[in-house]
């Protein structure tokens, strides 16, 4: 009886507060509904990738074959090529992409003059919001064998190099290109982090006769350290994702060694070449190692630094 009572006590108490904030639960509702019709209700699909699917037979009538395109993925050909040219991408944009972002923070940090750096900080935002078609379009434009680096290049009396043509360039294009677009857009969340440092520790440090570059040792960065953490935690988690668009866009014939990752070769394979079962297993693949990677390195964090995602 005892037990009934503190039940229909605590359905009382989640009917109190849910009452409470219902203008809140109102306002996420919609997010909430978007979030199941686009990706909680699609998630049915992956069943595609135990079967030899047939859009006419559908997912009920296709015939299962267990793990087939698994293997077979990982016995082809191209196995290995791609999945090395998914993380090399991936560890580059880390090596040089993820401390561009905060070292550009903490030199805006050091800047004094308020209009001056609200100024260095909205330009540094604004490539970030160029579509990848046109950011592509101002790639090939300033590589091309007439455009502006290879004139600037022949002013040093080097001649033309054909950089969209040739593999050995499409990694440095594509990292160097991602760095000017985005190290001033994914710098808004360290700034965000260094107005919460406390500013007594600063003083206190001047005060000890602390320099600028021992504040920023020993304050500044300790201070935003748990933030590095997480978008670390992150960006790592990704290790097997690429976005499709930039790399399809400067993808050619001439560079696909290098080129050709994950995300291109899943298209291509599922949607030109129409076996989508194969390619649900290779994105489905790709997923799985994603979330292992996640939690391991959630979970050396949490031993190491204290720090996690959860």
């Amino acid at each position: 009886m005892k037990t009934k009572t503190n039940r229909n006590s605590g359905w009382a108490l989640i009917k109190k507060k849910l009452y409470q904030g219902r203008y809140c639960y109102l306002l996420f509702l919609p997010v909430l509904i978007y979030f199941i019709i686009y990706y909680y209700a699609p998630m049915y699909g992956v069943v595609v990738a135990f079967q030899d699917y047939s859009p006419f037979k559908g997912f009920f009538g296709s015939p299962w074959v267990g793990l087939k395109h698994f293997k077979s993925f990982i016995n082809g050909a191209f196995f290995v090529q791609i999945t090395w040219n998914t993380l090399y991408l991936n560890i580059l944009n880390i090596i040089w992409m993820f401390p561009f972002p905060i070292i550009f923070a903490l030199m805006l940090n050091e800047i004094k003059g308020t209009k001056f750096k609200k100024s260095v900080q909205t330009i540094s935002y604004l490539p970030h919001f160029i579509s990848v078609v046109v950011m592509v379009g101002i790639i090939f434009d300033f590589f091309a064998v007439d455009g502006v680096i290879n004139k600037m290049l022949n002013l040093v009396g080097i001649d033309k190099v054909n950089f969209m043509s040739e593999a050995k360039y499409f990694r440095s294009i594509y990292v160097g290109s991602n760095i000017w677009q985005e190290a001033g857009w994914s710098s808004i969340i360290y700034i965000a982090a260094l107005t919460g440092i406390n500013a007594e520790l600063y003083e206190a440090a001047i005060v000890d006769g602390a320099g600028r570059f021992r504040r920023l040792w020993h304050i500044t960065i300790p201070g935003i350290m748990p933030t590095i953490v997480v978008t670390l935690l992150l960006s790592m988690s990704n290790m097997m994702t690429i976005g499709f668009d930039k790399v399809f866009l400067m993808q050619n014939s001439l560079n696909t060694q290098v080129s050709e990752v994950i995300s291109t070769y899943v298209y291509k394979r599922g949607i030109q070449s129409g076996n989508f079962s194969f390619a649900t297993a290779v994105d489905l693949f790709r997923a799985v190692i994603n979330v292992i990677m996640i939690v391991s390195l959630n979970k050396v964090s949490k031993i190491l630094s204290d720090t996690s995602l959860w």
